[in-house]
Formats: structure tokens, sequence, C-alpha cells
């Protein structure tokens, strides 16, 4: 099958959607399918032989984060080139309401198209204010997926129409494999994202981690992620600050490696959460997760049976959470083997054969429809009756 893939985000700035269609087109590439991405991505950014850049990103201020998106005539018609060149059997968009390719991809693309959506926003009134012309665009749609029950709740709220759950997906057992690091274990904490993103949550880890280290003093707390390192800290009392350890962007590698080796994997996100990409990492790598009671962590976290949640902000809630753990090797045990067993359910082998019978599903329709239209076409050549 000849599949094509609309990436909305600059594939040079790594996020949750990025690693998403990353992972997703490597798993049909595996199965031997012919598949290609189109994404924002700068000049001198090293692509992978899949990936064809639709040119650069600008940052715009969308769902509560900074998100690089590609959008103008010139995007317009590198899109529509990538559309005659790949003749795809299917167009797999995802945030096609996102102000970037995935909407240019819409208006151009003729054929099966299926979408993803990821977002979690109850309350958009971007997008309630933007439905007019939103709509022609997915009326092309021949298929919906949301990742999680909340992005689906934002679709049908927002634009109407339904669409299968199919969650995020995860190697599960490349996160399982990796060899913790020997620097990184012994009473720490662990933390992955964009530090100078409020709603990634770790001003609120900062604001527990007195108490936290009043109670446990020997306990560290390792931070993985791009952002402005002295500014994160300019809270924390001096003496405590050397407790913190900025690992900076890592790679995959070693984010596997840090979640096999923290005591205790903290998610203290506090908002626009559709999913929760990184639970599901942490729990594959076997790390005890203590995560926001956001509502897609809940139910990523097998409402609550598979990690351990806090009052989402509550500094005091995240550090009482925190030191009792820490303080419970059985417990935390327990924790690892639950979200051991619960993650199987995100791995690719599961979700890529759900997305790749939508994928199916959409081919055989618009067969079947190409179908009676050139059966209709010769009755009404040679002047037969319909039967």
């Amino acid at each position: 099958m000849r599949i094509g893939i609309v990436c909305p985000y600059s594939w040079d700035v790594p996020g949750g959607v990025q690693f998403h269609i990353r992972d997703l087109a490597e798993y049909f590439l595996r199965l031997g399918h012919d598949v290609s991405v189109l994404a924002p991505a700068d000049d001198d950014t090293p692509l992978p032989a899949y990936v064809v850049s639709a040119g650069r990103a600008v940052p715009v201020p969308y769902n509560g984060s900074v998100a690089r998106l590609n959008f103008g005539f010139l995007s317009a018609a590198r899109v529509r080139r990538w559309l005659h060149e790949g003749a795809f059997d299917v167009v797999h968009i995802h945030e096609p309401t996102s102000p970037s390719l995935g909407l240019l991809t819409c208006w151009a693309a003729s054929g099966p198209i299926v979408a993803t959506f990821h977002t979690s926003n109850p309350r958009s009134r971007a997008m309630i204010a933007a439905y007019a012309i939103l709509q022609a665009a997915l009326e092309k749609i021949s298929a919906r997926i949301a990742v999680s029950e909340y992005a689906r709740r934002t679709l049908v709220e927002h634009l109407g129409g339904d669409a299968v759950v199919i969650p995020n997906g995860v190697d599960v057992d490349f996160f399982a494999k990796a060899e913790p690091r020997p620097e990184w274990q012994g009473d720490t904490l662990g933390f992955i994202g964009r530090i100078d993103e409020p709603r990634k949550g770790l001003p609120v880890l900062m604001q527990a981690l007195p108490k936290i280290l009043a109670a446990r003093p020997q306990t560290r707390l390792l931070v993985a992620g791009r952002g402005d390192e002295e500014a994160a800290v300019e809270e924390l009392p001096r003496e405590l600050r050397s407790r913190v350890e900025f690992l900076g962007m890592i790679s995959d590698e070693d984010k596997a490696r840090l979640l096999r080796s923290v005591d205790l994997y903290v998610a203290p996100n506090t908002g626009g959460e559709s999913f929760g990409i990184i639970l599901v990492e942490a729990m594959s790598a076997g790390a005890p997760v203590l995560a926001s009671d956001l509502d897609a962590f809940v139910q990523v976290l097998d409402q609550g049976e598979a990690g351990a949640v806090f009052a989402n902000e509550d500094a005091d809630a995240l550090a009482e959470a925190a030191v009792r753990l820490l303080e419970d090797p059985a417990r935390r045990a327990e924790l690892r083997e639950r979200g051991s067993t619960h993650v199987r359910r995100f791995d690719w082998s599961t979700v890529g054969a759900d997305i790749l019978s939508v994928y199916e599903t959409v081919t055989a329709g618009a067969a079947a429809v190409a179908a009676d239209e050139r059966t209709t076409g010769l009755r009404a050549r040679f002047g037969l009756a319909r039967d």
C-alpha cells in the first residue's frame, strides 16, 4: 500500500505527535508498505529517507503551547506536488484542523483520507470560530481517529461527527530492554519535557521539591528537555539546587535508559493533554509513575491502577505522594508490575494493526465506489437500464 502521512508540526522540534508519526511510518515500512511523510522542517535538518520537507515552520501559540507550523501559498504548492508524485492509496493527516499542512492537504487531496485528532481542548474558541472554514475540508475525510476519549470529545463537541479511538503507540520492547545507567540510579526522580512550557508542570515539581528533600535529603531530580535551566531553579532555595541535574536534550536511547533508571517518574503536567505518551513510555521501561490527575492521564494509567496520581497543580499533594512512594519499595514494585502489563495494549503491534484496518476499510470503500461509478458510466454509455 502507498501511504502518505502528513505531520503538522516541525520535524526538528521533538514532540508527541512527531514521535507518533515517526514510529507509525517505521512500523508500516517494516511491514513492507511504501510510506512518505510530509512535514515542516528547516533546510539544514537531517531527515529520514521517508520524510519530505514542506519548508521552514513558524512558531504559533496553539493549545497552551507554541507549535511550529507551516502554512501559505508555497506550502500549498509543495503539498500538491507531494500528492501528485506520491499517488497514494491513502493519505493520513494528523491534526487536520491546525493551520498547517494538514488543512492544506485536506483541501488539495482526493481519494481516501484518514485523519487523526490529537488535541484535547474543551473550550477552543478558535476551533468554534473556524468551523465554517474547516467544514468543507472535514467533509472530505473518509475516517476519523482520536488518540483518546478526550480528543474524541473535543472533536464531537466542536466539529460534530465522531471518531474511533485508537491510542498513541509505543515500541514497548525498546523501553523494556534498555540498560539502566548506574549514575542515574538510586533515590532518583525523573522528569522529561520542555522545561519552559508551563503546562508540562516543572514549576509544580520544583515547588514540591523542598518538602521531598526535607523528608529524603538523598533524593535527586533528573530533568531532560530543552529550556532555560537557570530560570527553572530560580525559585528553589540555593542550597537545594545541587539536587537537580539537567541533562538537556537526550536521545531516544538515553530517554529509555533514564526511564529504566529512575525510582519514580513524575508527570506534573497541568493541562492541555489528550493522551500522555510519556506515561506509556515510562510504564514500558518499568518506571513507577506519579502523575497529575488529568482525565487523560488517569485513563492512560488504567484509572489509577497502573500508576499513582495527585491533585493537579497541588505541589503539597505531589510532595506527599512522592515521599510515600519513595519510602515504599513494595508499592513501587506493584505499580511497576501493573504498568508493565497494562502498557502492552499501547504497543505498535496492536495500535499499528488497528490503524492499518482503518486504511483497508477506506481504500476498499473507495474501490467499491469507483467500481460502481465505472459500471454506471458504462450503462449510460450503452443505454442499459440499471437492474
